[in-house]
């Protein structure tokens, strides 16, 4: 509320210093301050904190109520959650929950009490950490929780520990442009793929599902999505996926324990980047025109190994497609024990003309410079190159190149 004073100038209408403040000497100043000053203040506190402020006065007593910002930091009482929600009367830009290995029915006691009443109008992130060691069993165990239909939230980023996430089989996710699914058990009655595709996320841009169960058949039709990640989605059988917007794509260790009746069926005429760090073979794996595609990650490629081994076949098959691609990783693995295997670089006999080569290598102690100087000789046409080392070594690179290369070396050791 707004006053004019005499000499009409406009002035903010400030709150009188509380009468009952606990001090009952001093006068009470911070009370004074106007509730957005206040809110600033109490949004630097987890939530229970600052619930707690209202004990302080009269003048306290709903200013938390106010907080655009809800934190719950790994709290054990989620009844505690719920009640913060109903009495808060703010639309939250942000709503943060961490738990310790919750149970479905301890999540059903909040999220849908922050979906009821459209109060969630920006982000949602839950964090589950789960204490199980047996993924898929715990996941099978522990049973579901309903995904109530977040209508007024823009990101949703939900890791669930091991928790099944019942998919709702209608509503409209109006305003939701990223969607993150982690560890987490899908269940019906509805399809994820239906729930994430144009007629019910009609915004959303981003979507990352991982380490997943329950997903045997994956179809999505989306004329709105940029980005997919799609990670360690165990028991996929079937994947589809129409979305004419999409810029980058990412598949990696899908398909690999699940090799029986395959079928993957990509259309995105617009893809600029693909990841496809899994098993590849164009009888099952159709990806349709990418007549824009700049950027390819393929599977690894085993440097010693068995004939007819999928990894490489998956590697090569894919690398095969492209007569050029401006920017190719390729990655060399070696195993800790090889002198039982035979050496397979030379089913590698041909890449596309590259610009940009990153040459990932996991060489765990082996030399490795026959396998990357094998690599490097078909990459006449390179401009820059990039070599990434996955394990600690002592690394002496030498380039017998006539022609002008930028070279970059990054050594990643992973731990």
């Amino acid at each position: 509320m707004e006053t004019s004073g005499g000499d009409g100038e406009v002035s903010g209408k400030r709150a009188k210093p509380s009468s009952d403040n606990a001090g009952g000497g001093e006068e009470d100043r911070i009370s004074a301050l106007p509730d957005d000053v206040l809110v600033h203040i109490l949004l630097r506190l987890l939530t229970p904190e600052a619930a707690r402020t209202s004990a302080l006065s009269r003048r306290w007593r709903r200013v938390w109520t106010l907080l655009p910002e809800l934190r719950f930091l790994y709290t054990q009482d989620c009844r505690q959650i719920r009640a913060a929600l109903e009495a808060h009367e703010a639309s939250l830009r942000c709503l943060f929950v961490g738990i310790r290995d919750a149970a479905p029915d301890s999540v059903a006691a909040w999220l849908p009490a922050a979906a009821a009443a459209r109060r969630i109008s920006g982000h949602l992130v839950f964090h589950n950490i789960e204490r199980g060691n047996n993924a898929q069993e715990e996941a099978e165990e522990r049973g579901a929780f309903a995904l109530p239909c977040l209508e007024r939230a823009t990101t949703a980023s939900l890791h669930l520990g091991l928790l099944g996430l019942a998919v709702p089989p209608a509503g409209v996710f109006a305003r939701l442009t990223e969607l993150s699914l982690t560890c987490v058990g899908i269940h019906g009655p509805g399809k994820l793929g239906h729930a994430v595709s144009s007629p019910r996320c009609p915004c959303l841009r981003k979507l990352t599902v991982s380490d997943a169960w329950g997903l045997d058949n994956l179809v999505i039709h989306s004329d709105s999505l940029q980005q997919v990640k799609l990670e360690d989605l165990h028991g996929l059988r079937q994947l589809t996926i129409v979305a004419s917007a999409l810029k980058d794509l990412d598949v990696t260790r899908c398909f690999m324990n699940n090799r029986k009746q395959l079928v993957a069926s990509i259309s995105a005429p617009q893809l600029v980047t693909l990841v496809w760090d899994d098993l590849y073979d164009p009888s099952f794996v159709h990806l349709g025109e990418m007549e824009h595609l700049q950027s390819l990650w393929p599977f690894f490629f085993l440097v010693y190994g068995e004939d007819s081994l999928l990894h490489n076949h998956a590697c090569l098959s894919l690398v095969r497609r492209f007569k050029t691609i401006h920017s190719l990783t390729l990655a060399l693995h070696y195993f800790w024990e090889i002198d039982d295997f035979d050496y397979l670089m030379e089913d590698m006999t041909m890449l596309p003309d590259i610009t940009f080569f990153k040459l990932v290598v996991s060489a765990n102690g082996h030399a490795f410079g026959a396998s990357a100087f094998h690599v490097l000789r078909m990459c006449s046409g390179i401009r820059r190159l990039m070599l990434s080392f996955l394990a600690p070594t002592n690394v002496e690179v030498k380039l017998p190149f006539v022609y002008p290369v930028c070279l970059f070396i990054s050594c990643l050791i992973m731990t």
